[in-house]
């Protein structure tokens, strides 16, 4: 009887004592949620954006070339809009064609980044903002669009510099903003939705492009 009421009160004396560290934790956990709906609220409120750095680049080594302000829309993801997905793209032309048509305030589109056929990174909107890309506004949204320089029929656009200087990028963006590296979550812009487009076209090869982009994510940057 001794040893079973020991017991009793000493379950009852644990019990007691998680249920006080349980109520901590779930009130820190509270605290740290309301904290981030308060930040997520602060930069929703009109008038009030994020600090910016002209000339400033999301991912190092990129060169700065603005897009024209026509072509995508100002924003403070992922507070406002979390970014979940990377849309690729290819330019259907050459890499001065793609910078001119996102430049032109008529052309109402634009990607973050292009990748050159050498490697070459340019990034032309921040990723805190929403780009024009998609052709879908909640896929504009939630994704970080890049380009690639060359045509969707012509395999030899799709260079070795190319394919790795692009996974580098994706895997960054994706170890930014915690988006799994898989097919679901990096995808091509004729997955988009609603698209007319067929880029990357049949000639991009995902298996290649997937391993690379593993492989960087597991690289230190």
């Amino acid at each position: 009887m001794g040893e079973r009421k020991a017991s009793k009160d000493g379950d009852r004396k644990v019990g007691r004592r998680a249920l006080l560290i349980g109520g901590t934790v779930a009130a820190a956990g509270s605290a740290v949620l309301a904290r981030d709906e308060l930040a997520r609220l602060w930069w929703r409120t009109p008038g009030v954006e994020k600090p910016r750095k002209e000339g400033e680049v999301d991912y190092a080594g990129a060169r700065w070339v603005a897009a024209s302000e026509a072509n995508w829309r100002r924003a403070d993801r992922p507070d406002d809009y979390d970014i979940d997905m990377v849309v690729v793209h290819v330019t259907q032309g050459s890499f001065d064609s793609a910078v001119k048509a996102f430049q032109d305030p008529g052309h109402r589109a634009a990607a973050h980044y292009i990748v050159r056929q050498d490697g070459h990174v340019t990034q032309m909107i921040r990723e805190l903002d929403v780009a024009y890309h998609a052709g879908n506004r909640d896929y504009n949204e939630r994704s970080v669009g890049i380009e690639h320089e060359g045509f969707v029929d012509r395999p030899q656009d799709l260079t070795n510099e190319m394919y790795e200087a692009s996974a580098r990028l994706t895997a960054r963006i994706c170890a930014r903003y915690d988006i799994p590296v898989d097919r679901e979550h990096i995808i091509g812009h004729v997955e988009v939705p609603g698209t007319d487009h067929t880029d990357p076209g049949r000639h991009w090869d995902w298996e290649k492009y997937m391993r690379l982009v593993r492989r960087a994510r597991t690289t230190p940057a």
